[in-house]
Parts: C-alpha cells; structure tokens; sequence
C-alpha cells in the first residue's frame, strides 16, 4: 500500500510570514499538533503546538507579531504519495517525527500521521513501532 491511499489531502498550511498567532488558529480550527510551512506550495517547514509553546510562548514572544518563520523547525522530512506505507513508518521511526508531509513535484499534497498509520489494521503494529521509537527519550534520564 502506498502513502497516497491513506494520506490526508485536505490540509491546512501557513505561510512563512504568518502570525504565530494565526498558525495556532489554524491548529485549533483543524484540531491539529502541526501545520506545514509554506512558500507558496512548496513546504520549508513545518510547525508545531510544542514550537508555539517552547520557542514562543515560554520565552514571552508576542504571538500576534511574532512569524512564524521565527520558530518553526526547517528543513522537514517529507516523502511521496507513491512510497510504501511500512517505508513510511520506517522513516518515521528512525527520524522520530510523528507527521510527515507528502509532496509531488515540489508542492505539498498531503500529511501522515502515526494516526493514520494506527487507523489501518495491516499497518497498526507499524505504527506502534514507530511511535514507540518516536516516544524514546533523545537524552539519558536525569
């Protein structure tokens, strides 16, 4: 099975020149953790609710001027509508990244999630392979 038969093409995206404020609107509109950043179709970041909270919020930014291009993490991971499911999940695992934006000729046609992979009963043990990699701690206990 391949990304493009699961993957979730109804996305919403900012700008890299929005607000951080309006990203956050749009996470809570879509009821999302994250959200692509865009220059025009073509994704340069990607960024998420513990952004908003770490890199703004916590170091007392003002949202409503703040960009986003300010903040958020450049540089994704992305793939293609037309890699396979486990290859997915496999890439997530290794990067620890629990959403993956799928792109096909330079623009942005859909996101995956760990929840989209978790949804598919072939592909659920996938998925809590990867999010169990994704969940790992990157620094020993302290």
């Amino acid at each position: 099975m391949q990304i493009k038969d699961i993957m979730t093409k109804d996305i919403a995206s900012v700008n890299y020149d929005d607000t951080v404020e309006r990203a956050a609107q749009l996470m809570k509109q879509y009821n999302v953790g994250s959200i692509p950043v865009c220059e025009g179709e073509k994704v340069i970041g990607i960024l998420t609710d513990r952004d908003i909270t770490l890199r703004s919020v916590a170091d007392g930014q003002n949202v409503m001027r703040q960009s986003v291009r300010e903040i958020m993490s450049s540089n994704p991971v992305t793939a293609s509508p037309s890699m396979d499911i486990h290859e997915a999940a496999r890439m997530m695992s290794e990067r620890q990244i629990r959403r993956l934006p799928i792109i096909e000729s330079g623009n942005l046609v859909g996101i995956i999630s760990i929840g989209d992979l978790a949804v598919e009963p072939k592909f659920s043990d996938n998925a809590g392979e990867a999010l169990s990699s994704i969940s790992e701690p990157s620094s020993p206990k302290i």
